[in-house]
């Protein structure tokens, strides 16, 4: 043990040292020097440790504007901003004024549009983020959604989850909030659409513009949600169901199949809220009967 703690010690006293190359678009590209003169290791095995070591640090490097960490092959606007303990993964597009918060992890090939703000400790993979979006703390977009079945044996089996999420222009998502990427479409949030905290939005699920999801909202997935819906608080929607546009869901509403109509909606199931108003009555006078 105290052997292979010289030796990790020991390897941890070469840290790559970046060179930053400037460009004409105002994009940076860096590379890094290899570390030379570092002894080898009489293991072949611990060799090629050490060699795949030096090489994760060569990768990543330290973003000159906040001290956040991303990988070579970024490419990140000169005005954009990443702040410490923030990673951003090989391949990602990070636009101009782009603020990213402590503890962010921006995965592999995740593009994120111009002044979009995104929080602390957000995740963010398999995603397009747009424009002048903000992401609150905690917000998880991209993971894979809840899909399994049964094969022939009765065991669960995952379904695959090979495709996106796509987030609009102006779009806000509140903390904590969870959108899982597709797996026969991509998920997709409109332009404009606000998102409470704590919101789980499935996958494949399309939402319109101007969209507002009030907090603790449940959609399961494949549902498809038309422009300016409103759901209040605790509202759950069922997969596979369509929203037309202009629809209102009470608070506490389940949506168990598709609204056709625009209007305002209650109840579990949802019902047209005059509907849902004499439901209650009803229940209320008879509730009086009762001895």
């Amino acid at each position: 043990m105290a052997i292979h703690l010289s030796k990790l010690a020991f390897l941890r006293s070469f840290t790559p040292i970046p060179r930053l190359i400037s460009t004409a678009t105002g994009r940076y590209r860096f590379s890094a020097c290899s570390i030379e003169g570092a002894p080898s290791s009489g293991s072949s095995t611990w060799s090629v440790l050490e060699d795949d070591a030096n090489r994760n640090h060569q990768e990543f490097q330290k973003w000159p504007n906040g001290g956040g960490m991303f990988h070579k092959t970024a490419c990140i606007e000169s005005t954009a901003l990443i702040e410490i303990g923030a990673v951003v993964h090989s391949e990602c597009v990070i636009a101009s004024n782009v603020h990213i918060g402590s503890g962010t992890i921006v995965g592999p090939a995740v593009k994120i549009g111009e002044s979009t703000k995104v929080g602390y400790n957000v995740s963010l993979t398999n995603s397009i983020i747009g424009d002048a979006c903000f992401i609150h703390n905690g917000v998880c977009i991209g993971q894979d959604g809840f899909g399994f079945f049964v094969d022939e044996h009765g065991s669960m089996r995952k379904k695959l989850q090979m495709l996106s999420a796509r987030i609009g222009n102006h779009v806000e998502i509140g903390a904590n909030t969870c959108i899982d990427r597709g797996s026969w479409r991509d998920t997709v949030i409109g332009d404009h659409s606000k998102i409470d905290n704590l919101v789980q939005i499935g996958h494949n699920v399309v939402i319109g513009k101007s969209c507002i999801l009030c907090g603790q909202v449940g959609i399961a997935g494949s549902v498809t949600i038309g422009d300016h819906v409103t759901l209040g608080g605790r509202v759950a929607v069922r997969d596979h169901v369509s929203i037309v546009s202009k629809v209102r869901l009470a608070a506490n509403s389940t949506v168990t199949k598709d609204i056709k109509e625009s209007g305002d909606y209650g109840g579990f199931p949802a019902v047209p809220i005059h509907e849902w108003r004499k439901q209650i009555a009803t229940l209320q006078t008879l509730k009086k009967r009762t001895p």
